[in-house]
């Protein structure tokens, strides 16, 4: 089985998981284009174990339908790694794709909070768009 890790950029913190992401998207909500201090979050989701490395700051955000997401951040370099959903955090996992460091990792399909995304920014045809999020 495939497994792969990212890490935030000094190295302190990692995390590994097994297998091949069970999608790949970008979030152009407001809170992630503070949280990465970018225009949007690229993430990649995985089913199943994961294994951290390292110490993480915690942060914990109400999303838009009552959902916590716990996010995990390098409290050396700062980097933002991972986050998961309380409740589902044995079972699932959100990396972000930098984190991977790997300019062959599959790319987006899906593309949500469009109704957010900075106008000048394009997407591949190929990505589903949603103006909020479906879930």
């Amino acid at each position: 089985m495939t497994h792969r890790t990212a890490s935030c950029d000094c190295g302190q913190l990692s995390i590994t998981v097994e297998g091949e992401p069970r999608g790949v998207g970008v979030c152009h909500c407001l809170s992630c284009q503070r949280r990465t201090g970018s225009i949007f979050a690229t993430l990649a989701g995985f089913r199943g174990a994961w294994s951290m490395s390292g110490r993480a700051t915690e942060y914990v955000r109400t999303g838009d339908q009552g959902a916590k997401f716990r996010f995990r951040f390098c409290p050396v370099c700062g980097s933002n790694v991972f986050h998961t959903e309380e409740g589902f955090e044995d079972r699932s996992v959100s990396i972000s794709v930098g984190s991977f460091a790997d300019p062959t990792f599959p790319p987006p399909s899906d593309s949500v909070y469009d109704s957010r995304r900075h106008p000048w920014v394009g997407l591949p045809e190929t990505v589903q768009v949603w103006d909020k999020d479906p879930d």
